[in-house]
């Protein structure tokens, strides 16, 4: 459920425009941070900012999302007809699928790079411009791939965790592979107008899909944790296709092995008497 909520919130950092200008919002606000705040926490290596990261959250969530973003979404879903978004939101995926064929091949996933390619000349010929998605008919679903998940295939870790203001989750890594996925063809020509227009949609649709599980955040013991424990399950989750090895904690394993023992013991001396 985690892994599923973490990657319909993605819409919150769709709008790559921003993200520059946010990114050094967030290091000045970085180097405002006291060191001994941050080494005072009860620490995260995975996230040595949250005393930013925090309020940077309460804001996105409490605020910009709740009497900008989702009323938009909503206005946007009930007054846009049903094939008209269907068809607008093929168009603006159908453009990272050049990106994604590159980022498949740097990491030897030829026969998933077949099949985008595929899907690219089919859907942008036949498809008109990807506006409807025949390729699916030939069971060549649509499978994203990110630089940020090339890196991690490589061992590259996510680095620090970050909160960007009006956007959400993100992490080091995964801004590296963004700012190197924007330098694709055709994205990189683009202009700025088509370009907003794309990456309003892509929030928009994203902020729909994220509408049956927000409950789960609000309800939440704490919205910050959760979050951040689903994000990082979500990127896991992509660098190993869905399939990501089970991870032993040899701490937890010690303590368990350890109680077992002892009861073991207590058997004994219990058989004895």
């Amino acid at each position: 459920m985690n892994v599923l909520l973490a990657q319909r919130i993605n819409y919150l950092k769709t709008n790559v425009l921003l993200k520059p200008l946010l990114l050094m919002i967030f290091l000045l606000l970085s180097g405002c941070a006291t060191t001994s705040s941050v080494e005072e926490m009860d620490g995260d290596p995975k996230d040595p900012f949250e005393t930013i990261n925090r309020p940077l959250w309460t804001f996105t969530w409490d605020y910009s999302d709740k009497y900008i973003t989702k009323p938009a979404s909503q206005a946007y879903v009930k007054y846009v007809p049903d094939e008209l978004r269907s068809g607008m939101y093929n168009m603006a995926l159908n453009l990272n699928e050049p990106s994604t064929i590159i980022n498949d091949v740097l990491q030897l996933k030829f026969v998933d790079a077949a099949k985008s390619t595929g899907r690219f000349l089919l859907n942008s010929t036949i498809g008109l411009f990807g506006f409807f998605d025949p390729a699916r008919d030939f069971g060549w679903a649509r499978k994203q791939e990110e630089f940020g998940e090339v890196l991690g295939q490589y061992g590259v870790g996510d680095g620090p965790y970050l909160i960007l203001p009006l956007m959400g989750p993100s992490s080091v890594r995964e801004e590296v592979g963004d700012y190197i996925d924007k330098y694709y063809w055709p994205l990189a020509v683009i202009d700025f107008w088509p370009n907003l227009l794309r990456l309003s949609i892509l929030g928009l649709e994203g902020r729909a899909a994220l509408a049956d599980q927000e409950q789960l955040i609000n309800e939440s013991i704490d919205s910050y944790e959760f979050l951040k424990n689903a994000y990082f399950q979500n990127m896991r989750y992509k660098v190993y296709d869905g399939n990501p090895p089970v991870e032993i904690n040899e701490e937890e394993e010690a303590e368990l092995d350890s109680y077992l023992d002892e009861l073991d013991e207590l058997d004994d001396f219990d058989n004895v008497e």
